[in-house]
């Protein structure tokens, strides 16, 4: 059986709240879980430190049995010092789309062809 830490969605409409709770893989979201170590309320300020609520003492003791955090509970857990999250890297997520790198091209022959047309002699 495969373990997770992860965020389990409470709250009513447009007012999420989320539960920390350790579950398997395999089941929903919002379904089935094993055990509660701690609780996110997004609506709260960022600097505010009721945001993130961590058991940090059932948080390790999950991470020794093997549970895998994910990737914004690992956040929570390196804030708390329990994990190392890596920083990550993606050069190409800034570069532009296929269809934007079409376009320029298009402009640009255009642009070479005025300046050919433009340089070629009248008669």
């Amino acid at each position: 059986m495969s373990l997770k830490i992860r965020l389990s969605r409470a709250g009513s409409k447009k007012r999420p709240y989320y539960h920390i709770v350790v579950a398997d893989a395999a089941s929903p979201r919002d379904g089935k879980f094993i055990d509660v170590v701690g609780a996110f309320n997004p609506m709260l300020g960022k600097t505010d430190e009721k945001r993130v609520q961590l058991d940090a003492e059932k948080a390790a003791a999950w991470l020794k049995k093997g549970a895998q955090p994910t990737d914004r509970v690992l956040r929570f857990l390196d804030k708390a010092g329990l994990k190392k999250r890596e920083a990550r890297n993606n050069p190409n997520k800034a570069l532009p789309g296929k269809k934007r790198l079409e376009r320029e091209k298009a402009q640009a022959d255009a642009a070479a062809k005025a300046a050919e047309a433009a340089a070629a002699p009248q008669s």
